[in-house]
């Protein structure tokens, strides 16, 4: 079973996740803050992810910590979930469209961390989601993914649908780069390990 647990107390945030990669979307998503929740069962459902996250966070500074330290929690279980990455695709991409946007996406479960994006957002908020920090998640969920993605908006007019296009997007490439493949029987580099 691919699975992982993380449980991650600060000062600032308590999270506690479960994320199982060969679900079948299933989600309970539980973050204090309604936008990154509604972006989190989206991610789960479009990637065939089972998660499960609860989260009490400082929401009377900001989303900023509750966002930024689910991020790294996702991203750590991401990592103890693959273990050796034996046996994997390892590469995801996707053109996605949502609506009047167009997001492409790539990922590479490398074993190193880089986060290109390139997703201007014309709305500094959401509701009472600041616009930046879903970059900020997703710099925190390549840093312990241990992960490349890149990010590129194509075009967009409405931030939601700009942000939303991305973590859909980024779902469909990690579903793909996580899936076994039948003809690869060790670790996807010459160098033998991810």
């Amino acid at each position: 079973m691919r699975t992982a647990q993380i449980d991650r107390q600060t000062a600032e945030t308590q999270i506690s996740l479960r994320l199982d990669i060969d679900g079948t979307g299933n989600s309970r998503i539980n973050s204090g803050v309604g936008f990154l929740d509604h972006m989190l069962t989206l991610f789960a459902k479009h990637g065939l992810f089972d998660l499960e996250i609860t989260c009490r966070g400082d929401t009377q500074v900001d989303a900023h910590h509750t966002t930024e330290d689910i991020g790294i929690c996702l991203g750590r279980a991401f990592a103890q979930a693959l273990g050796d990455k034996r046996g994997i695709v390892r590469y995801g991409h996707i053109v996605l469209p949502m609506e009047e946007s167009l997001v492409t996406l790539a990922v590479d479960l490398s074993g190193r961390n880089y986060l290109v994006y390139q997703a201007p957002v014309p709305a500094s908020k959401i509701s009472d989601f600041d616009s930046e920090l879903a970059e900020d998640f997703w710099y925190a969920f390549t840093s312990n993914a241990m992960c490349n993605l890149h990010v590129l908006l194509h075009y967009g007019r409405n931030s939601h649908h700009i942000i939303e296009a991305i973590f859909k997007a980024a779902a469909r490439a990690l579903r793909m780069a996580v899936a076994l493949d039948p003809r690869q029987s060790g670790v996807p580099s010459t160098k033998g390990i991810l």
